[in-house]
Formats: structure tokens, sequence, C-alpha cells
């Protein structure tokens, strides 16, 4: 396998994305990606339709990103996919596939920590600075809030996280006791442009070391909203911007209160962002405002790698090739892979 021009096939197919991408050394040359909008009906992903979806899209989302990216898969020298964590049903299609695929082609394959790819999004080749090690990388998703030492792509540690929700289902949830469609967070993120983000108080949990806790948080806005409401029945649809915008500054408090300190008490200053909710609008503005107030060099993924997408997984399997970490035919899915192999 040639270093000097490597060309890996990404496959991510965690929870209801179908994405297939190519890239090239540091530079993708496609990145294409299914969405399944069948689970907007049920308020949430339905593992099995998820499954099912990833099967009929996984071939089509293949060639299509081969087809832009202009090469053939006789032309892929490696092959990188998600091995977990995320939805059982929907890793396995894209597991069996790679490694179909890697007997098939007789090409090498690696195995990718979903969440370890979302922080190496950072090092695609945009043009843009990328972080220098060591550094933190503030993980939020839908199913993952973290703080993580990064001291190299294949070595990083966990020093905090969630205790109960992540931050992706403090914006759903809420967002659903509001009455906006799903997925929330956006609707939230939207309407908080127009509000005030003190015009409500909710509450923020005290825990301890550099973890976090939402499910308070929640219990406190669908409270207070039901005590509104039994007030004046508009509550809700009158105040719309300004709840938004109070919820999204408490989320996004709960975050930086944690990061700070942590920032503080390692004296690292490279702080990047990674995950689903890494897309929110206010927790990108708040960045690099405590970026300039505090110093730090501070780092912003794409709005195209900051959903689930196969580019950060081909980036992750650059770096795991590269440190010789390659899987066999025995791999199999792992909805709850641990963040660090013991």
């Amino acid at each position: 396998m040639s270093q000097q021009s490597l060309v890996i096939l990404g496959i991510e197919s965690s929870c209801d994305d179908t994405s297939a991408a190519i890239l090239k050394n540091d530079t993708i040359l496609s990145n294409v990606t299914a969405s399944q909008a069948i689970h907007e009906q049920y308020g949430g992903v339905v593992p099995e339709l998820a499954s099912r979806a990833h099967q009929q899209n996984i071939i089509p989302v293949v060639d299509a990103a081969l087809k832009k990216a202009s090469v053939t898969l006789k032309d892929i020298d490696l092959i990188a996919f998600t091995q977990g964590p995320g939805l059982m049903g929907s890793l396995v299609v894209g597991t069996a596939f790679a490694k179909s695929l890697s007997l098939a082609l007789n090409k090498p394959m690696v195995a990718v920590h979903h969440m370890h790819a979302h922080i190496l999004a950072h090092f695609i080749n945009e043009g843009t600075p990328i972080p220098k090690f060591p550094f933190i990388c503030l993980t939020v998703s839908g199913g993952h809030t973290q703080l993580v030492r990064v001291n190299s792509p294949v070595e990083m540690i966990v020093l905090g996280s969630t205790i109960d929700d992540a931050a992706g289902e403090a914006f759903d949830k809420t967002a659903k006791i509001l009455g906006f469609p799903y997925p929330g967070g956006p609707f939230i993120d939207r309407f908080a442009k127009e509000g005030n983000p003190k015009a409500f108080t909710f509450s923020k949990p005290q825990v301890g070391g550099y973890n976090f806790s939402f499910s308070g948080l929640k219990t406190s806005v669908l409270y207070f909203i039901r005590k509104e409401i039994v007030k004046n029945p508009h509550f809700i649809e009158e105040n719309k911007a300004d709840l938004s915008a109070s919820i999204q500054d408490t989320i996004l408090e709960i975050l930086f209160k944690q990061l700070r300190k942590v920032s503080k008490d390692t004296g690292i200053t490279e702080i990047a962002i990674a995950g689903g909710v890494s897309a929110n609008s206010g927790l990108r503005s708040k960045l690099q405002e405590e970026g300039e107030k505090l110093n730090w060099n501070v780092y912003i993924p794409k709005f195209e790698y900051c959903t689930d997408n196969a580019a950060m997984i081909a980036i992750a399997g650059k770096f795991l090739a590269e440190n010789q970490q390659f899987a066999d035919q025995n791999i199999s899915a792992n909805a709850r892979l641990p963040f660090v192999k013991s």
C-alpha cells in the first residue's frame, strides 16, 4: 500500500445516515450521504427502519462517491468503516459491506471509532489551520458529550463525559416539550437568534470533575412550561424565541463551564469542537468569543463534517493505517464500542 498516493474508501453507517467518501492522502475527493426522512414522523430514529434503509442505500451511495471522485474500486488502497458505537443493526450493514469488499478486492481495512472520527475530521485538508497536539476537544452530539485530551491521532483520553443525557438529547428533548418537529435542535438554534438568552432561567447542575449533566434541564423546562401554559395557553408560541434562546444559553453555559475549567487545569489552550451539535451557530459563536477572551486557539469544523459523514471515517482510517492498526475478517460491529481500547 503506497503511502505516496493513498486512496481510502470511508463508510459510515452508525445511525440513520448512510455515507461514503473517497480520501486521497488527506484531501477529500467526494463525500456522499443519504439521509433517512422516514424517522421524522416517529419523533426519533427507529433502529429497524434505519438498518433496512442502510441496506437499500449503501451500494448506490458508495457508487456515487466513486463516480464523484472519478475513481474505481481498483483504485482503492484501503477501506475504513465505522465499527461503533451506534445502532447495532445500522453498524452491521456497514461492517458487513466493508468486510465483503475487503475480501473481494483483497484490500486491507481499518475499523474506526465513530467519536474518534468526529475529532479527527479537523485534519481533513481544507487549507485551514489544524489543531496542534495536545488539544482539548469538546465532542457534542445526540449520543455523546465528552471532553477529550487528544495527544495524537491514536491517543485520546476522555477527561469528562455526561452522566445522563447528551447535549444533543437536551436540545431535542426540550424542543419536543416546546412542540418543535424532530430533530428539534436546529429549530431551537434558529429561533434562539431572535430571542433574549436571559429571558428565562433554567437549572444548571453541579457535577464533579469535568463531567456534564443535562437531564435536570429537561425537567426544569418541562415543569416551567406546564406552569406557564396553565396561566396562558399561548405561552410557547408567544415566547418561542426567548424560550429557545434561554434553553440554548443554559446548555452552552453548562458546556463552557467545564471547558474553561479543563483548559485552566491542564494549561492547554488549543481548543476544538466536534460532533453533530458543533453545527449549532450559538456554540460556534460562543467558542470564538471565549477563545478571544481566554487566548485560546479555537478550531471549528466545516458544517459538512459536523454531522455523521464518511469523510471523517476516511481520515481516521488514514491515521490507523499509518499506525498499522488494521482489522481482519473476525472484526464485528460493536454498538457500545469503548472510547479507548483496553
